[in-house]
């Protein structure tokens, strides 16, 4: 059973996935040791992944869509094909208004009228609406970071597909897999890292911690969209947040262990300073969920 130790050792490893044992023994007031002990009984449970995730431009994918489809008859049917879509990059049968919702990330505004063009047209969508995100402020699965000026080579692609199945791995164990120096491993690292390329996080498995209820919710802002994206943002219930243009200003998830706790949320969310109409969309299965990691095979040089 989680405490309230491993909930605070799981925040910090979101916000750092590198974060040394001494750093998260200061942070908890327990032993390196014992923190030691405790995350890796946390990732052998399967509580949480310690992983790196990707900034979205750098794999070309640097535009993001919201899409509600109104569907007639079966929602299965679209969902598979969904699915099999490699520009849709989470798919979901939802109860509101909108029977099934996706997100799609592209590499720009003509790839993205492409693609809701062929989601339009599949068999059983009647209709779909677009938000297109201007600013992601959230999103446990790719790196939010502003993208610095680099240029990666071979070695450092090596390094990034090592960090992105194992986040934690060693500087020795990364000079190893690339044959350099454990200095210039480490030096190539933190220059990714500084860059914004990937970000080291941990995906925590919301079945592990008893994180059963999924929201959606699309807002209407009065005022400043972005002051209002950052201020949910720093909302630990929210998984999920951007800013953009369509039919909400602001759309984003929250992730909650039961009904009460989401409720609560939501209200909070609702009584942030700067928030208009809000309408919400119930997460009844989730049917794709790429996640940090889970890359399509043949991005980037080997």
């Amino acid at each position: 059973m989680l405490d309230a130790v491993d909930a605070a050792l799981m925040r910090a490893l979101q916000g750092d996935g590198r974060a040394t044992f001494q750093a998260l023994a200061d942070g908890v007031g327990l032993s390196r040791t014992a923190v030691r002990a405790r995350v890796r009984q946390l990732v052998q449970s399967g509580a949480i992944r310690i992983v790196g995730v990707l900034h979205a431009g750098v794999v070309g994918m640097e535009v993001l869509g919201h899409v509600s489809f109104r569907v007639g008859g079966p929602v299965e049917p679209v969902l598979e094909v969904l699915g099999e879509r490699e520009a849709v990059t989470f798919a979901a049968q939802a109860a509101g208004r909108f029977p099934a919702v996706a997100q799609v990330r592209v590499a720009d505004d003509a790839a993205l009228t492409k693609e809701l063009a062929h989601l339009r047209s599949l068999p059983g969508v009647e209709g779909a609406e677009v938000f297109r995100a201007n600013a992601v402020y959230k999103d446990a699965h790719s790196s939010v970071r502003e993208l610095g000026d680099i240029e990666l080579d071979a070695l450092d692609w090596r390094l990034v597909r090592r960090l992105l199945k194992d986040g934690r791995a060693s500087y020795a164990d990364l000079a190893r897999q690339v044959g350099l120096s454990q200095a210039a491993a480490r030096s190539r690292v933190v220059r990714l890292l500084d860059s914004g390329v990937v970000h080291v996080t941990a995906l925590v498995e919301p079945s592990a911690v008893g994180a059963n209820e999924q929201l959606g919710f699309g807002l209407c802002c009065r005022g400043d969209a972005d002051a209002l994206g950052a201020a949910l943002a720093n909302m630990s219930r929210v998984s999920f947040l951007a800013s953009g243009f369509g039919r909400y200003d602001v759309i984003g998830s929250i992730t909650a262990p039961d009904r009460c706790r989401l409720v609560e949320a939501l209200e909070a969310v609702r009584g942030t300073v700067g928030v208009g109409n809000v309408e919400t969309w119930e997460y009844l299965r989730v049917s794709k969920e790429r996640r940090g990691g889970d890359r399509p095979e043949g991005w980037g040089p080997l």
